[in-house]
């Protein structure tokens, strides 16, 4: 980014942080733009700047990952190492604190949050972790505490004269519970304060474990949403359930031998309906992809061509839930070859399938392409 470009961007992140006021109204767009951790495709993810670009941008909701502090502070971070996403490694005072753990089933090395106070947090610069995306802003901005993120959207609800959701996850909850770290009450509590714990509040709490959803289902009225994932593609586009992302952690502690692939079948979705209200799916599951040509890259989409969609929106709406699917992205290597290297063909897919909301890390694409989806259902006889 340079000097001028750099000088928008900060005038647009100014006028965002600072206070306005005027009447809120509820939002009437669907589906809706969630901000997967805020304007993350320009900005290091999960950082105050980066939720409220997306809010400029006219994102309904922004989501926000949730760790805990050594302190038992809630921050946003993708995962507990903070290794790829911010620059502790460069702090010579932590250099003591790296570490291994195990963090569902798998062995990382890194710098745990759970390893440092909040204060200590505050020292550190996010960085963007994706090599293909702009590194000019890396360590310019902090690591914001939950409390911070959940004052900006209420703040910026008032003076855009719209509500602004929060769509928080619990990360890795078996994790941050055997430290005695749980996440469940402290997010809990967050949103009390705050007077969104309600039925008709502005939120949507997600989580891949079940049993999280489940303990905040009988002591938090707000919207839940059951993530799903699968471990991966095939070439010829079967989804994949391979440990150690074939089910949720907590069903591999528990014993359970189902998988995702369970979850998303009619009788895995009426159990889901018992503590939730909606579906966080990969988007792979609802519309895969075949590789063109053997031993190309799964992850490199621009070699993949679309399968015909599964029946899973149609099923999980017969079943009362809303499906919500990530992750969007604009880079051409996360495009199938049918998009034709354009993004918005890609939300119109989605779109005109049903979803009732996209994760996006451009939320200015995600808003444009759901404008002319718009346009193209009014023009409809």
């Amino acid at each position: 980014m340079d000097g001028p470009q750099l000088a928008v961007f900060c005038s647009i992140v100014y006028a965002v942080l600072s206070a306005g006021c005027a009447t809120m109204k509820p939002p009437t767009q669907v589906p809706l733009v969630i901000a997967h951790r805020g304007a993350s495709g320009y900005v290091p993810d999960h950082t105050l700047e980066a939720y409220a670009l997306a809010i400029e941008q006219g994102a309904d909701y922004i989501e926000t990952d949730l760790v805990a502090t050594k302190d038992g502070h809630l921050i946003a971070r993708h995962e507990p190492n903070l290794i790829a996403t911010t620059n502790v490694a460069g702090f010579s005072e932590f250099a003591d604190r790296k570490r291994k753990a195990n963090i569902d089933g798998m062995d990382e090395e890194g710098f745990f949050a759970s390893d440092f106070t909040l204060a200590e947090i505050k020292t550190l610069g996010a960085v963007q972790q994706f090599a293909e995306r702009d590194q000019s802003l890396n360590g310019r901005f902090k690591v914001p505490a939950f409390e911070e993120i959940v004052e900006l959207a209420k703040r910026k609800s008032h003076e855009k004269n719209r509500t602004i959701g929060l769509y928080p996850e619990t990360k890795h909850p078996t994790y941050h519970r055997r430290l005695g770290l749980a996440l469940e009450d402290r997010l809990i509590a967050a949103l009390k304060v705050a007077e969104w714990h309600r039925r008709d509040a502005p939120v949507f709490i997600q989580s891949f474990e079940p049993s999280s959803l489940r303990y905040l289902r009988e002591r938090i009225q707000v919207k839940l949403v059951q993530l799903i994932m699968a471990s991966g593609v095939s070439a010829d586009g079967a989804l994949e359930f391979n440990p150690p992302y074939a089910r949720p952690f907590d069903w591999t502690l528990s014993g359970e031998v189902r998988t995702f692939r369970n979850l998303v079948t009619p009788q895995g979705l009426v159990e889901i309906k018992t503590y939730a209200e909606g579906l966080g799916l990969w988007k792979s599951l609802l519309v895969s992809s075949a590789s063109q040509a053997s031993g190309v890259a799964a992850y490199n989409e621009a070699n993949r061509t679309l399968l015909p969609p599964s029946q899973l929106i149609d099923d999980a709406h017969r079943a009362g839930l809303l499906v919500h699917a990530w992750t969007f992205r604009n880079e051409q290597h996360r495009l199938a070859a049918d998009y034709r290297g354009n993004p918005i063909n890609e939300y119109l897919k989605f779109y005109q399938l049903g979803v009732d909301g996209v994760f996006s890390d451009f939320s200015d694409t995600a808003v444009e392409a759901r404008r002319i989806f718009r346009g193209q259902q009014s023009a409809k006889p």
